[in-house]
């Protein structure tokens, strides 16, 4: 372990179906004919999680918590923390205020009967809160959210928000509501992706590594790393109609990933998010400064 910052780790809990890649393909009234995998995968990173004797936050999708009930409380019996990832993974922008706001209370409402705890945390779909959804941050404050993990400041084809801030801010000046973006890491005077999901699945192991030691080392902040169950499961169904780009993206790696994530937990130190939301909110700039 090579530093004593505790960084923040979390699962975007999703099945192989609902992922942005095929929501092209695959639409969301054939979901409950496909075959899930969510739960054995959870299941599979449980053990992993344990082996290392690490807890994590689980960002969760309001439409797994609806079907998958015995899931969500071995999540919260093993001692990690459950949180939001929407209803059925629609991205904020393509959503109003009023329709965010129902999503946000529908898939909150399933997570809490489901896991038995009061929910606080959030991430949207893909990362999809950005310049164009100043509205998003007064729904989640209004419906009692503490953090939010919804940001890559970054430039993506699907996402990112470039000029938010890297670490925690405040965009509510009313509120005491916190943003935690992804991970990323300067090189060259750019930004990188660095917290995870494909970025670390497709590139070598030491990008990853590099990344984060400059973000605890230099920067002296947490890191925050993602990734998804069904990046661990090789077996997992083969989406033909999808395009060329986004089946390379989905399934590249898909072999060494749970190897990779076991080497990354025991190089740092990680914890769950909302215990690392509690000592970045001192940290945290106002977004309007």
């Amino acid at each position: 372990m090579s530093d004593n910052l505790v960084n923040g780790l979390s699962v975007d809990v999703e099945d192989w179906f609902q992922v942005g890649a095929f929501e092209g393909v695959i639409d969301r009234d054939q979901w409950d004919s496909l075959g899930s995998r969510v739960e054995r995968n959870c299941e599979a990173i449980l053990e992993m999680f344990a082996r290392a004797d690490v807890k994590a936050t689980f960002f969760t999708l309001g439409w797994v918590a609806q079907r998958h009930g015995p899931l969500l409380r071995k999540i919260v019996d093993a001692g990690h923390e459950l949180a939001s990832h929407g209803w059925d993974h629609e991205r904020v922008f393509r959503l109003d205020r009023a329709s965010f706001a129902a999503d946000l209370d529908r898939s909150r409402k399933a997570l809490e009967d489901a896991g038995g705890v009061r929910i606080t945390g959030y991430r949207a779909p893909s990362f999809s809160i950005d310049q164009r959804t100043p509205w998003a941050y007064m729904a989640l404050a209004e419906q009692g959210f503490e953090y939010s993990s919804s940001v890559a400041p970054i430039n993506h084809d699907h996402y990112g928000w470039r000029n938010a801030p890297r670490f925690a801010f405040k965009p509510l000046p009313w509120s005491d509501l916190i943003e935690i973006p992804v991970t990323t890491a300067h090189f060259a005077g750019r930004r990188l992706a660095a917290g995870g999901g494909g970025f670390f699945r497709v590139l070598p192991y030491g990008f990853s590594r590099w990344a984060i030691r400059q973000v605890n080392r230099q920067d002296k902040r947490p890191a925050v790393f993602y990734f998804h169950p069904w990046e661990i499961d090789p077996q997992q169904p083969r989406v033909t109609g999808a395009s060329m780009r986004s089946r390379v993206r989905h399934y590249t790696n898909l072999d060494v990933m749970a190897k990779k994530l076991e080497q990354l937990i025991g190089d740092f130190a990680w914890g769950r998010m909302d215990l690392l939301a509690h000592r970045e909110r001192a940290l945290a700039v106002d977004l309007a400064a």
